[in-house]
């Protein structure tokens, strides 16, 4: 489990076949601190298993799975990724509870730069609208973020200058691709909605 508060944005500096998948070299420096191999890093969202670590980096595998659903498969070196570990038992819970399942990939439709803050307006699949309130909360490539405004399959989420500088969202432009997490509170609420409204048809 995560929260969605980046701890620090790393570096691609290598990318192996594995297989069908991929073997990602990640260079970082704050998350290494207390890394063990089977621990679980979100990377720009994505809930992914330590390999190997050195020093300076550490290496996962981004399986089929993976780099079908998610945009990990986009990745090149010298990409720069939003990096979390998993959360700790003992520490506030900031942000938002976030798994590291990528429910979909949504795209970039207009950015607006105000003057101290910016606007991010991203489509997504319309089978998702169900889970999109405004004020809730939405995972962006990693980041806990708040919806301001939503359309029935589109979103806009405002960003602070602490979150535009510390994390990967500066790097985004028009157009791109971004993993979507959607809020788990909101997905269990459409799945008793769902089969309670199955229930009362069929009896």
């Amino acid at each position: 489990m995560f929260t969605g508060l980046i701890e620090e944005i790393g570096i691609i500096t290598n990318i192996l076949p594995h297989g069908n998948g991929r073997r990602i070299t990640i260079s970082c420096k704050e998350i290494l601190t207390d890394i063990s191999v089977d621990a679980s890093i979100s990377v720009n969202g994505v809930c992914l298993t330590v390999i190997e670590f050195t020093d300076n980096s550490f290496d996962i595998i981004a399986i089929e799975e993976t780099l079908s659903k998610t945009t990990i498969g986009l990745l090149s070196v010298n990409s720069r990724v939003n990096l979390e570990r998993a959360m700790s038992a003992h520490i506030r819970f900031g942000g938002h509870i976030v798994q590291g399942h990528t429910d979909c990939t949504g795209n970039i439709m207009s950015i607006n730069t105000l003057s101290s803050s910016w606007e991010y307006f991203i489509e997504f699949p319309e089978r998702f609208s169900g889970l999109v309130v405004h004020a809730g909360s939405i995972c962006v490539n990693g980041i806990s973020l708040t919806i301001a405004h939503c359309e029935y399959n589109s979103l806009k989420v405002a960003i602070i200058p602490h979150t535009y500088h510390n994390t990967t969202i500066s790097d985004l432009e028009v157009g791109n691709t971004v993993n979507l997490e959607f809020d788990i509170i909101g997905k269990y609420v459409e799945r008793m909605y769902s089969l309670n409204k199955q229930k009362h048809f069929t009896e």
